[in-house]
């Protein structure tokens, strides 16, 4: 008999079982031939059922545990010692309780399975290699209900605990991004919206004459030059010409070109690709031409651009195109230009420092805001518009007197809009609740605390007192300065208005060409 076929040994069964069933079998083969045979076949049986089960608990990715049910440990997968970092050898063939007080478990499930005859879950840690698991251990029970096995599974779970961390913190990341993002969507909305509201207030023909030439622009997508002293309303002039255009829904994009390093302006304007200096981001950056596609972009304070940068902002006028710091590709731009400056480019241009074609391409319609001392009677709106947010925003309810009112139409607001702000501003500050703000207290802040004391010992008129500032502050600044050009750059006003100030107040400046 070929002991070594397990196809043999299922032709001797089927052979035995059809000469039995026919009465044929072989009188020559004695009983204990015939049994030795049908043990074989069981034990062949028993290996082949055994080989399969093992083969397949072996490619299990959770590890297997099967014990008796007195505990006694019968089978262990591969799972099962790389999750465990025990070896078979150490736990088939032992005792489960035996195991646990060699300390090789923690938490075993198998005990507790055997006593109360039901699955049974459990967390444990390995004590050679420190993996958490998910333990589950389940009877099997003969036909009286006794324990006959138990199969524990267990399930390794540290790396799924730190994923579920990472997830966690990853999640809560996103969170603390989302709620930035908000904020920051929230902030920009407030600041659009404080932004966008500052409606051109004034009712002087300069104002009024501001205001027409917006209207009659706005919408005709036109380059604008916008011209004025420091802190005449500049970037009110431009929000007014977005608001009531054509791209009113797109981005508004407003750069001030005289707050921007030189050697970083051009990468802000037209920005770079990742790589192309040290220090760039590794990813990039779009610049504000992009960024204002579709939309409109503000030039702020365009006479401090180089001559450098204004060629490379000619060409992307010109061409309707840009290309990154860095990059090859021309990205093709639909945006209307609007540019500021309190500096006379036409001067600029005359002593080269600022390109004719560049100036003519940006002069398209130029708008030129009057400062405010040319516009007396917007001085009371103003006051009393900059009164109401002040008074709002501290809580208080102040008022200017009439003198008070007289001093802030004859002072001569060297910093126009911005100055007059500012002041009315600290005196809502350092006023008391519902307190009356004196033409003293208005002179004592502009520093002209002395000709008010004057003209109040001795009836000359306001004017009269302004004229005299205005001429001491100017004699004081011409002897420190030495040129009308300095002085005017020192006051923050045009050198043309020193010039005429200086020959009014009687003040003598020279020769007028030295002072150019």
């Amino acid at each position: 008999m070929d002991h070594g076929n397990q196809f043999s040994s299922m032709i001797f069964l089927e052979n035995l079982i059809k000469k039995f069933s026919d009465n044929t079998h072989d009188s020559t083969m004695t009983k204990e031939e015939i049994i030795d045979g049908l043990k074989w076949i069981r034990e062949e049986f028993r290996q082949l059922k055994e080989l399969d089960f093992r083969e397949i608990g072996d490619h299990l990715y959770d590890g297997l545990y099967i014990a008796d049910g007195n505990g006694k440990t019968l089978y262990v997968n591969k799972a099962y010692t790389r999750i465990t970092g025990l070896k078979a050898e150490e736990v088939v063939d032992k005792y489960v309780n035996d195991i646990i007080k060699e300390g090789l478990y923690k938490n075993a499930v198998t005990p507790e399975v055997i006593k109360q005859k039901k699955q049974v879950n459990s967390m444990g840690t390995s004590t050679r290699n420190g993996i958490k698991m998910l333990i589950t251990g389940n009877p099997i029970l003969d036909q009286e209900g006794n324990v006959k096995k138990v199969v524990v599974i267990d399930r390794e779970i540290t790396d799924l605990l730190a994923m579920q961390a990472e997830v966690e913190a990853t999640q809560q990341k996103m969170k603390a991004v989302e709620k930035d993002e908000r904020k920051r969507k929230q902030e920009i909305q407030h600041l659009r919206k404080i932004q966008l509201n500052q409606n051109l207030i004034g009712k002087s023909i300069g104002t009024q004459q501001v205001t027409e030439k917006i209207h009659q622009i706005a919408n005709l997508d036109v380059t604008v030059l916008i011209m004025g002293e420091t802190g005449t309303g500049k970037e009110v002039v431009a929000d007014e010409i977005y608001l009531n255009s054509m791209r009113k829904e797109a981005p508004f994009i407003k750069v001030n070109c005289a707050a921007i390093p030189a050697t970083l302006l051009e990468a802000e304007l037209f920005g770079y690709e990742k790589g192309s200096f040290t220090g760039a981001s590794i990813s990039g950056k779009m610049g504000m031409f992009e960024l204002a596609d579709k939309g409109t972009l503000l030039l702020d304070e365009i006479g401090e651009m180089t001559m450098e940068l204004q060629s490379k902002l000619l060409r992307v006028i010109q061409h309707k195109e840009v290309t990154r710091i860095g990059g090859r590709r021309p990205v093709k731009l639909d945006v209307r230009i609007l540019a500021a400056t309190n500096c006379e480019l036409r001067e600029m241009v005359q002593k080269g420092k600022f390109r004719e074609d560049l100036y003519y391409r940006l002069n398209v319609f130029p708008i030129h805001i009057p400062p405010l001392r040319l516009r007396g009677e917007d001085i009371i709106l103003l006051t009393q518009h900059f009164l109401s947010i002040y008074n709002g925003k501290y809580g208080k309810f102040t008022i200017i007197e009439a003198l008070g009112m007289e001093v802030l139409m004859q002072y001569f607001w060297p910093g126009n809009i911005r100055e007059l702000k500012n002041i009315i501003e600290r005196l809502v500050i350092v006023s008391d609740h519902s307190a009356v703000i004196s033409g003293e207290q208005i002179a004592i802040l502009l520093n002209l605390e002395p000709y008010y004391a004057e003209f109040m010992n001795k009836e000359i008129g306001l004017k009269e007192i302004v004229a005299n500032v205005e001429k001491k502050t100017i004699e004081k600044a011409l002897a420190t300065y030495g040129s009308t050009r300095k002085v005017a750059k020192v006051l923050k006003i045009d050198q043309s208005t020193v010039v005429k100030k200086a020959k009014k107040l009687g003040i003598g400046i020279g020769d007028e060409k030295e002072n150019r």
